[in-house]
């Protein structure tokens, strides 16, 4: 029997994870509490990437002060020493390589691009020069080529942060974290140049509900009070939403700690800022501040929800930075169905509506939602069902190229395209670069830079 061929778009985690499924781990796959071996004939996978490096939302998403949640890349050289596994990185799937030509190239193809796009407030001002995503303003810290020349400007003394998840605490958090400290870490060096020649002195983040309701994990708002030479404090996040939640008491306790701090005259400031509400940004030219309005929670008779309903009282905060931390969202893949309200593309339990042979996983199958590691069982119940589909004689593999002229047709497309040789040597002058400054890695902000330090020049 011909070994199936699979190509996996996308080099996030959702994508590793996909591709490490297909590969059968000798240990098996947990399913149900148990390992359980759920491949059961030979399969080759090729990998594709628009950029010329894995990782996806591990290498550009993560925090760099949160080393250890990059630790699953460590995973992968079970994958990458495996020779039924192949890297194409550089190559644009509806550009260089379309759509429909994978699907017509391999006997399956899986969709894991994650979510590229934002869910930004329309809000007068939001387009502002010096008001930014949330993901734009992570990707420029961790030196992804798409922002590397972000216009950042830090030379005002308050940034206000929009919305009050994980990543806006990230963001709070890398703002106000000593130079020293982000230092040693893999953070990009404009954004470290930058911050440490900054007039920033307060972070304000903003919570359109009260402190029962923050969508921030525990771990991740304690650790703001474990920052050196950071004053953290907050407003308006009395309990008066829904009771009972798990998690809420210990949000509350440490709501109520911070609340009650005493100021040190510490060099950063953190406030969060509950029942508030941002309702335009001020400036002409760019940023020049916040009208935020306070909002009362008003429990709704026909439904028992406690909805934020504005008060009509308004404060103006000067600022010269907005982030909006307020969601991805995923963006069309070309020559798939895409559901616009969700921002997903349309699957069956990780099968594409429609598309034989195609398949999804990640935040563009289930929208931009979980920790990294809730990737490994969203690939793993998309290999599950590609594999019954295979095992059903579902798939059109009537066309299917073999591994040598996929890579003929890839490399008449893209002529430098990046290989596991390449990508190594990538990876091995990063790391080289990072010893040298005394750091964990000095990553290129530049595809141009990866190219050269890759060979394929």
């Amino acid at each position: 029997m011909s070994p199936l061929r699979v190509a996996v778009v996308g080099a996030g985690p959702a994508g590793l994870y996909a591709a490490g499924h297909l590969l059968a781990p000798k240990e098996g796959t947990y399913l149900r509490g148990r390992l359980r071996q759920i491949v059961t004939r030979e399969i080759e996978v090729d990998l594709y990437d628009r950029l010329p490096v894995l990782g996806g939302l591990v290498r550009y998403g993560v925090a760099p002060d949160h080393g250890e949640k990059k630790l699953v890349l460590d995973s992968l050289g079970r994958i990458l020493d495996n020779p039924r596994f192949r890297f194409f990185g550089g190559v644009r799937v509806g550009t260089d390589v379309r759509t429909e030509e994978l699907l017509d190239w391999y006997d399956a193809v899986i969709i894991a691009v994650g979510a590229s796009g934002d869910s930004v407030p329309g809000i007068p001002g939001a387009t502002l020069p010096g008001a930014f995503a949330a993901r734009e303003f992570i990707a420029w810290y961790n030196a992804h080529p798409d922002s590397a020349e972000l216009p950042v400007r830090l030379d005002s003394e308050r940034v206000v942060i929009v919305g009050n998840g994980n990543v806006a605490m990230d963001v709070a958090r890398v703002l106000s974290l000593p130079t020293d400290v982000l230092r040693a870490t893999d953070i990009a060096g404009h954004a470290l140049d930058a911050l440490a020649g900054s007039k920033l002195r307060e972070v304000r983040v903003l919570g359109r509900r009260g402190g029962a309701d923050g969508a921030f994990n525990n771990p991740e708002l304690e650790e703001l009070g474990e920052l050196p030479g950071v004053d953290v404090t907050c407003t308006g996040f009395e309990n008066t939403g829904d009771d009972g939640q798990f998690g809420t008491d210990r949000k509350l306790a440490t709501l109520a700690d911070y609340a009650g701090r005493p100021s040190t005259d510490a060099e950063r400031k953190i406030v969060l800022s509950f029942c508030a509400s941002p309702v335009e940004i001020l400036g002409s030219d760019r940023v020049e501040g916040v009208r935020i309005e306070r909002n009362d929670l008003v429990k709704d008779p026909s439904t028992g929800r406690v909805e934020a309903v504005g008060s009509g009282e308004f404060e103006e905060v000067p600022a010269g930075m907005v982030i909006f931390a307020t969601g991805y969202f995923g963006t069309p893949v070309e020559g798939l169905p895409f559901d616009e309200s969700r921002g997903v593309i349309p699957n069956d339990e990780g099968s594409v509506v429609g598309v034989p042979g195609g398949y999804v996983t990640g935040w563009i199958k289930r929208g931009p939602r979980g920790i990294i590691g809730t990737n490994k069982k969203c690939s793993r119940d998309t290999v599950i069902r590609l594999l019954a589909d295979a095992d059903a004689g579902l798939l059109p593999t009537g066309g299917t190229l073999g591994a040598d002229e996929v890579r003929a047709r890839v490399r008449d497309r893209v002529p430098e395209v990046v290989e596991l040789d390449a990508w190594r040597r990538i990876e091995a002058s990063e790391l080289e670069r990072g010893k040298a400054a005394g750091r964990s890695r000095d990553k290129f902000a530049r595809v141009d830079d990866m190219l050269a330090a890759g060979g394929v020049q």
